[in-house]
């Protein structure tokens, strides 16, 4: 049933759109909007929704995009991830949340970030997908804002809202008061963990005291049959140092991983001084080898919708298809291993990343922003930000093994890690921060809570 509004519009027998301007503010004569919809995938069960919008000012005054909320309402309770396919004005200004009715119903709410919509122009196409959270297929002819057409046309049974108030469009269902706009993350941290490294070796106790875990134990990543060994792991003049190495047989190649203990970081800037290399130590070169800072939580099943992961990668020699070097950074929603399914959405750059590099994530907001050097390198979100603790992570480990003869080793170091929790930190502060740590002799602390 429409509520409130549809029946002010029985009862005055007006055409929708100008009841709606006239309710919606008093400058009503000055903004208006109105959108237009359709779908890229019009079958009446789906795997996925693929609702497109477009949205019109064909008022006089521009409208801040930070005041528009776009509702698609939905039949039924299942839990669904929002994502953005394409937008002509950006993905990473796209928001998307599901926010429940009375009864089973539920309502996609897409918002934006920043930009203005000029007046007479449009956003052009807003390319958004959603899909139910356990990957199964879903009816969608059933659901209130769904349509099968495959252009464009007014479409009323999505509405619109600006700063608050119903500025097009047919409700369905209960009407909540409409979401507030995001309000700027809080700047002050809840825990901070930073450590230089400054451990005489992997069997040092303090690792362990101080949340750190030296992986011995077997499996993946990596070459099946390799091993993961403390033994090369070292800290010589505090950098922590990982040393792979491979004479081109499983039982001859060992793999470094460095990892907290705790699942325990989340939302806030993660930040590591890491080396890469592009040649080994000694030996031939040419080895498929993955050198890496990242975050993790377990997949507990396939297509678990609970995992994360925010990975920087370089791989100096290439692999998966590369000829050559390349650095990903990847946000991952969750994948299957068998057959394999990959869920996640990656930047790269073709280049050599060799030397010293500052890396830093930012995770808040919906969104996860890796920088390097204090270059922005890949903005990502929607369905691909994390949903749960993670852990931090640095390993180095062979994809697969070339036919070279001889021991060849590679390294990777790393000279400090720093966490903030729940606060942006721009990298350059944390540039400042972690002298001021060292400058006042602090060579590990850590008040991140546990969970």
């Amino acid at each position: 049933m429409y509520r409130n509004i549809g029946k002010v519009v029985l009862s005055l027998a007006l055409p929708l759109v100008l009841v709606v301007v006239a309710l919606v503010a008093p400058a009503s004569a000055q903004q208006s909007v109105r959108l237009q919809y359709r779908t890229s995938a019009p079958g009446a069960t789906t795997a996925q929704a693929e609702p497109w919008f477009q949205l019109f000012n064909d008022g006089t005054t521009a409208i801040p995009l930070n005041q528009v909320k776009i509702r698609y309402y939905l039949t039924g309770t299942e839990t669904y991830r929002f994502a953005c396919s394409w937008a002509v004005v950006g993905c990473s200004t796209v928001t998307g949340q599901f926010v429940r009715q009375s009864g089973a119903d539920q309502y996609l709410e897409v918002g934006f970030t920043s930009g203005d919509l000029a007046p007479g122009a449009n956003t052009g196409d807003l390319q958004l997908r959603f899909y139910r959270a356990d990957w199964q297929t879903f009816t969608q002819s059933d659901d209130y804002s769904y349509g099968s057409g495959t252009a464009y046309t007014n479409w009323d049974k999505v509405t619109v809202h600006v700063n608050g108030r119903l500025a097009w469009g047919r409700p369905n269902g209960t009407e909540p008061t409409p979401t507030p706009t995001p309000t700027v993350p809080p700047t002050g941290s809840a825990g901070v963990l930073f450590d230089d490294f400054t451990y005489s070796g992997p069997s040092d106790p303090r690792l362990a005291q101080r949340g750190w875990t030296v992986r011995s134990s077997s499996g993946g990543p990596g070459v099946p049959g390799a091993t993961w060994s403390p033994s090369a792991v070292s800290f010589p003049g505090g950098l922590l140092t990982l040393d792979s190495t491979t004479n081109g047989t499983a039982a001859g190649t060992v793999q470094t991983e460095l990892s907290t203990a705790n699942r325990k970081f989340f939302e806030g800037t993660y930040a590591a001084r890491v080396r890469f290399s592009d040649a080994p130590t000694g030996g031939p070169d040419g080895e498929h080898v993955v050198q890496t800072f990242f975050t993790i939580t377990p997949l507990r099943y396939n297509l678990d919708p609970d995992y994360g992961e925010l990975d920087f990668e370089y791989l100096p020699n290439g692999g998966w298809g590369e000829p050559s070097n390349i650095l990903y950074t990847t946000s991952w929603e969750t994948y299957q291993a068998d057959p394999w399914q990959a869920v996640n959405t990656h930047t790269e750059e073709r280049a050599s990343f060799a030397g010293w590099h500052d890396l830093v994530i930012q995770v808040s907001g919906g969104r996860i922003r890796y920088y390097v050097d204090g270059r922005l390198f890949a903005d990502h979100g929607d369905g691909y930000y994390p949903e749960t603790p993670m852990w931090i992570m640095f390993n180095q480990w062979f994809i697969d093994l070339q036919a070279a003869t001889g021991t060849r080793t590679y390294r990777q170091q790393v000279d400090w890690l720093y966490y903030s929790k729940n606060e942006v930190v721009p990298p350059a502060d944390v540039t400042a921060r972690v002298a001021s740590l060292r400058a006042a002799g602090t060579s590990f602390t850590d008040t991140v809570p546990n969970p």
